[in-house]
């Protein structure tokens, strides 16, 4: 008598998951044929960091550099 082998539940194909749309054309806009960036940069880390917004500031997410909003 031999080992026996597990059996899988699921027969055929595997379903697969659906790859997330890059969202990075969100914070640009174009107008006039040229492209303008909606978001700020980081002063710190330069041109190419956003900075991230928040009801209450804009932070950086690779520097951790903060913004707070006046009211």
């Amino acid at each position: 008598m031999g080992k026996k082998r597990k059996v899988s539940k699921t027969k055929g194909k595997k379903k697969k998951n659906p790859t997330p749309v890059s969202k990075k054309w969100e914070k640009y806009e174009s107008k006039e044929g040229k492209v303008v960036r909606k978001q700020n940069f980081c002063p710190k880390c330069g041109p190419g960091t956003f900075m991230a917004k928040h009801k209450d500031r804009q932070s950086c997410g690779k520097c951790k550099y903060t913004v707070f909003k006046k009211e």
